[in-house]
C-alpha cells in the first residue's frame, strides 16, 4: 500500500492521540537507513527514539529472533520459565552498577520497568512517597505520568494524577538553575513536602531524555546518593534512552561512579524487541511477597534472545568504542555550528546523546521552538528523521545508530547544517 493509502487507514481506524502526525509509513530498515511505503529513503536520526542503537535489523539480532521462533514463543515464565530469561537476569546482574549483588526482574516498556521500580522500593522501605524531577521522563501509565517533570502532551486530558509524588528542580544552569540551587530545591521538598521518613525513593535521569539531553554533574548525582542513605531512601536511577552504549559507556551512571539501589532499562536493551528490565540490589529486589511481580508477556522468550543478540554485539564490534568515537565527531560538529550561526547555542554532549538548542541570539537566549519545528520539518523534507525535545521545545537531539556508516552521517548532519542555514 502506498503512503496515502495508509495514511486514510490511519485517520479512519486510529485514535487520535495515538496516531503520529507523520504521512509516511515505514516499510523495511537497514542500520541507519529506512524506506517508506511510497520507496523514499530517509536517514534515521531518531532510532525509535533511542532503542536503535545498534541500527535498525542488526544481523546477528534477527538470527537469534528467527532461532527463537523456531523454539519456544510464550509460555508466560510465571508459569514455566525459560532460559532466556535467567541468562538475560545473570547477564544484566554482572553489568549493571548497582550496590552489591544484583537481582533482575523483566518486563514490556520503559513505563512498566518504572512502575515495577516503585512498587519495590515501597516494598523494600514501607515508605511511599517519590521524588523526582522538573524535566524528567518516566512514561505514559498513571503513576509515571504523575512523576513526568512536564504535563503537555502526557497528563494533560487525563484527570488527577496519583498522590505522593513530589518534583524537585533539575540542574541545568543554561535555564537558571544551578547544581547549588537544584540541591536546596531537592532539600527544601524534603522539608517541605516529603517527610523523608514517608519517601521510599528518588528517581532521577542521569541525562534527561524528553527534558532536553542535560547530564546531571557526576557532583550532582553524588550528593543524591549522600542524601538517600542518610534518610533511608533508595536511589532509582532511569536508564531507560540513556543506557546501553548512549553516552559512551553502558550505562549513563557509571560517568559518575555513584551505585544506584535500582536501575530501570528498555529501549536499546534488545534492538527493537519490547523488553525492560528492573536492576537492583538482592534485599531490595527480593522485598516483596511471592507473585507480586510479573505479567503475561513480560521477558518473553523471543525479546530475550535479541537481548542476549544486543549483549554479545557489544562485546564483539567494540560498541562503547564506536560510541565515543561518534561522540567526538558530533561535539566537534556542533562546535562548528555554534561558532557560525547565532541562533545556534548550548551545544552539550555526553558520548553520542547529544543536543543542540535554537534561540534568538547568543545574547538574549531566548528559546526558540519554532525554529526547532523549522529544522526538523526541513530535515523531513530532505530524507532525515530528526527529534525536537526539551521543557521549551527547542532543543534538537541526535539518536542516530551508534554504527551509522561515516557516509551516512556526514550526509545526514549536511541536512542539518543546511536546515540551521535556511532558519539563519
Amino acid at each position: 500500500m502506498t503512503n496515502k493509502e495508509l495514511q486514510q487507514l490511519k485517520e479512519r481506524y486510529v485514535a487520535a492521540g495515538a496516531a503520529s502526525p507523520n504521512e509516511q509509513f515505514a516499510d523495511h530498515a537497514r542500520n541507519a537507513e529506512l524506506w517508506d511505503a511510497d520507496g523514499k529513503r530517509m536517514i534515521d536520526f531518531a532510532g525509535g527514539i533511542g532503542v536503535l542503537n545498534i541500527g535498525h535489523r542488526h544481523p546477528k539480532v534477527v538470527e537469534a529472533v528467527k532461532a527463537q521462533l523456531d523454539k519456544l514463543m510464550h509460555t508466560c515464565q510465571t508459569v514455566m520459565p525459560y532460559e532466556g530469561y535467567v541468562k538475560v537476569a545473570e547477564k544484566l546482574s554482572q553489568v549493571a552498577p548497582v550496590r552489591g549483588h544484583a537481582k533482575v526482574m523483566l518486563a514490556n516498556s520503559g513505563a512498566e520497568a518504572l512502575e515495577n521500580a516503585l512498587k519495590i522500593a515501597r516494598a523494600a522501605t514501607g515508605k511511599t512517597n517519590v521524588i523526582c524531577f522538573d524535566g524528567g521522563y518516566h512514561g505514559r501509565t498513571f503513576m509515571t505520568m504523575a512523576m513526568n517533570g512536564k504535563v503537555a502532551p502526557y497528563a494533560s486530558d487525563f484527570g488527577p494524577m496519583p498522590g505522593t509524588v513530589f518534583r524537585a528542580p533539575y540542574p541545568v544552569p543554561y535555564h537558571g538553575v544551578s547544581e547549588d540551587e537544584a540541591l536546596r530545591g531537592l532539600k527544601m521538598v524534603l522539608k517541605t513536602d516529603a517527610n523523608p521518613r514517608d519517601t521510599a525513593a528518588i528517581v532521577i535521569e542521569p541525562v534527561l531524555g524528553e527534558g532536553g539531553f542535560y547530564p546531571a554533574p557526576p557532583s550532582f548525582l553524588k550528593k543524591i546518593r549522600e542524601i538517600c542513605d542518610e534518610h533511608g531512601m533508595l536511589m532509582i536511577v532511569d536508564e531507560v534512552q540513556s543506557g546501553f552504549g548512549r553516552t559512551g559507556k553502558l550505562f549513563a551512571i557509571e560517568h559518575s561512579g555513584v551505585e544506584p539501589d535500582i536501575m530501570t532499562m528498555a529501549k536499546s536493551m534488545a534492538d527493537g524487541m519490547p523488553i525492560s528490565a528492573i536492576v537492583g540490589t538482592d534485599k531490595v529486589m527480593d522485598a516483596s511477597g511471592p507473585n507480586s511481580l510479573g505479567g503475561t508477556y513480560t521477558g518473553s522468550p523471543t525479546a530475550c534472545a535479541a537481548a542476549l543478540a544486543v549483549m554479545e554485539v557489544f562485546e564483539e564490534e567494540d560498541i562503547l568504542g564506536k560510541s565515543q568515537v561518534l561522540g567526538n565527531k558530533l561535539a566537534k560538529r556542533f562546535a562548528q555550528w555554534q561558532e557560525k550561526f547565532d541562533h545556534v547555542d548550548n551545544v552539550r554532549n555526553l558520548g553520542p546523546m547529544a543536543a543542540i538548542e535554537l534561540v534568538t541570539d547568543k545574547h538574549d537566549c531566548e528559546p526558540r521552538a519554532d525554529l526547532a519545528a523549522k529544522v526538523t520539518g526541513y530535515a523531513k523534507e530532505h530524507g532525515l528523521i530528526l527529534l525536537s525535545c526539551g521543557m521549551y521545545g527547542n532543543t534538537i537531539r541526535f539518536l542516530m545508530p551508534v554504527t551509522i556508516e561515516d557516509e551516512v552521517l556526514e550526509e545526514g548532519l549536511q541536512i542539518v547544517e543546511d536546515a540551521l542555514a535556511s532558519t539563519d
